[in-house]
């Protein structure tokens, strides 16, 4: 398989760690009137998260890859900012919309790059993430009281 794609599917698998650990902090922090919503809707996001990383390093490891393993390799990896102590909501969902965003556009690189190679089962896999996290996208938006930029 190509070395590009594990490279480019570690550079995901390194994202959504990020994109975890910020997510698990932004649940743990979250304060005001909007608490209940959005501290559920975290963990949601957390959770699916977690899974989609464990699919992540094993197909990595299905086409012949090693997956990145430690928090050092995820952080110097990762394109994703790392958050620290935010609390407010606006200002958590607007960072979230910002890492989902992030992921969309690594995921469309892998992608791309599985369908050259004519890897279909990784290409597939991130057009089932790329649509779940468009979703989430438009969702968080929509709290925000904003339209999808198109």
């Amino acid at each position: 398989m190509s070395s590009q794609l594990i490279k480019e599917l570690n550079q995901l698998l390194s994202d959504y760690h990020i994109y975890y650990q910020n997510t698990r902090g932004f649940h743990w922090n979250i304060k005001g009137n909007n608490f209940f919503q959005l501290h559920a809707k975290f963990e949601e996001l957390y959770t699916e998260a977690l899974t989609v990383i464990d699919e992540i390093g094993e197909r990595i490891l299905t086409i012949g890859g090693r997956p990145l393993h430690t928090f050092d390799d995820y952080k110097s990896t990762s394109k994703l900012k790392v958050y620290k102590d935010v609390s407010v909501d606006k200002e958590i969902v607007a960072a979230l919309i910002e890492q989902l965003e992030g992921l969309v556009k690594q995921e469309n690189i892998v992608k791309e790059l599985a369908a050259k190679t004519g890897d279909s089962e990784t290409e597939d896999m991130m057009i089932a993430l790329i649509n779940g996290q468009q979703k989430n996208v438009w969702m968080l938006t929509a709290w925000m009281g904003q339209e999808v930029e198109q």
